[in-house]
């Protein structure tokens, strides 16, 4: 325990540390939201998969989808380092960062507002942000608060209040700087700790041979006959490309995710923050689930009141074994993953209210998105009051999050889908194609967003009736057939326009 105690209260005192170190950073908009725009790839790159890879995937993820697919699961993080990684660093970070630098956007609702030409895009775009972030936050806070509460004995309520405190302290000291600073040194904990333990907990079942072959020998579920579980693409391959496309495909719509490229310095940085980005998610990614691949040779999860396993119990209940300093460094590991993706969900959620709801600075004329912006003229005064309220906006943010995860609705899993689904469902199209294509239109973009909130949420409110995994898949696949054809159908944004705003690519 005084060893547990020790490492945690390092990390910790390392993480405020930085933020009070990042304060002097954090006093513009720009300087708390963007880092200045100059933050570099190897910060860019860990910030960008710590924000991907938290407690969710780590013990929510890995522990519920290791035990209905086996050792296929790791598909799952091999397609987050592929899809979800190096593609998404491919196809949009350099033109997210001259488009965004072009037409002067610090996030993803601006995004939408200046480059369709609507304040009532970006409104709505806020707040759906700030809406179903809030669920994911949540999961997160709950699949944290799991694991330390096994680490330390400490009741979960506690855990998670300590949490939000904590990574409230820093994001509201240090802004972006502070967090990408601390996403480094967290990254580092993840790439070192889940190297130790998935070797720690397979050593525990005889090596890794011994474990497959333990794997390979295991019933389905219904006792008849083998399950599938050793095999390449487990026992229902269907339902796994479901959970693929969602975790993979949807951190392109996702704005705590795609903020990262508004933010990084040069496009040089963006080429070596690919290679380093995506190493990092084969790694932490493929690691995670491929260790929550052999949940079933551990004790069988506990069983809620309903009746259903507790899916959330799989992972603590695999590491409740291990030495004290193996818990510890589990304990860190998950604490790094979280914080970052935490804080990065928290800035993301406050400097979207504040920019886009409170302060909607009004863009230039259509056609003249280039030229005299407000931001060039508001005062001193106005910009330290913006950075109050987004100081203040995330411990709102915080305190809505922490009432739900101290009674959570479901699981971890379905909270990600939920959240993930609606997000990327309404804005990875839209998005996407507003940085390629020049036809895209005003309501096309509309239908999107009602699209993609409308098919997640009467989905829930039918009882998921299609699995929130699967349904926010299909939310984010089919939004791209919706704004095509809408945009077939529906006028364009006037030529002048549209040609000002990709005239940043002519460089």
């Amino acid at each position: 325990m005084i060893i547990k105690i020790l490492f945690t209260i390092i990390f910790l005192a390392v993480m405020v540390g930085v933020g009070v170190y990042s304060r002097k950073q954090a006093g513009t908009v720009d300087g708390f939201v963007l880092g200045g725009r100059a933050v570099g790839p190897w910060l860019t790159a860990f910030a960008y998969g710590t924000s991907y890879f938290s407690a969710v995937v780590f013990v929510g993820y890995a522990g519920q989808f290791g035990w209905k697919y086996g050792m296929s699961s790791a598909w799952i993080g091999v397609g987050n380092a592929v899809i979800g990684s190096l593609l998404a660093w491919l196809l949009l970070g350099r033109r997210t960062k001259m488009m965004t630098q072009h037409i002067e956007s610090r996030t993803m609702p601006d995004f939408f507002g200046t480059r369709y030409q609507s304040e009532w895009l970006r409104v709505t775009a806020s707040i759906i942000v700030f809406v179903f972030l809030i669920p994911y936050t949540a999961g997160v806070y709950k699949g944290i608060s799991t694991l330390f509460e096994m680490g330390f004995g400490i009741p979960y309520e506690y855990c998670v209040i300590i949490m939000a405190i904590l990574t409230a302290v820093y994001v509201i000291l240090g802004g972006y700087k502070a967090t990408a600073m601390n996403d480094f040194v967290q990254g580092v904990i993840m790439l070192f700790g889940i190297v130790v333990v998935i070797v720690a907990v397979l050593n525990s079942q005889g090596g890794l041979s011994a474990a497959v072959t333990k794997m390979a020998s295991l019933p389905a579920d219904d006792g008849s006959g083998n399950g599938g579980f050793a095999t390449l693409f487990g026992p229902d391959p269907w339902n796994l490309l479901g959970v693929v496309i969602l975790t993979s495909l949807g951190t392109w719509g996702l704005p705590q995710m795609v903020g990262k490229f508004y933010s990084i310095t040069d496009e040089d940085a963006i080429r070596r923050g690919t290679v380093i980005s995506t190493v990092f998610a084969f790694i932490v990614a493929g690691g995670c689930y491929f260790l929550g691949g052999f949940g079933r040779l551990f004790d069988t999860p506990q069983i809620l009141p309903n009746g259903r396993l507790d899916f959330d119990s799989i992972v603590p209940s695999m590491l409740a074994t291990l030495p004290d300093i193996i818990i510890a460094l589990v304990v860190l590991l998950v604490l790094s993953a979280s914080m970052s993706t935490l804080a990065s969900l928290v800035l993301t959620s406050s400097s979207t209210m504040t920019l886009d709801l409170i302060y909607r600075d009004k863009k230039s004329a259509p056609g003249e998105v280039t030229e005299g912006s407000i931001d060039d003229m508001v005062s001193e005064k106005i910009e330290r009051r913006k950075v109050v309220i987004m100081r203040v906006l995330i411990v709102f943010f915080i305190v809505i999050s922490l009432m739900i995860a101290l009674n959570p609705p479901t699981f971890i899993a379905q909270l990600m889908g939920i959240s993930w689904g609606a997000l990327a469902g309404a804005f990875l199209a839209p998005f996407m194609l507003g940085l390629y294509w020049r036809r895209v239109t005003k309501a096309a973009v509309w239908a999107c967003f009602v699209w993609g909130v409308g098919i997640t949420v009467v989905n829930m409110l039918l009882g998921n009736p299609i699995n929130p995994i699967n349904c926010g898949a299909i939310a984010m696949i089919s939004g791209f057939v919706v704004v095509a054809l809408v945009s077939l159908f529906t006028p364009q944004l006037p030529k002048s326009t549209v040609d000002n705003i990709f005239k940043c690519y002519d460089k």
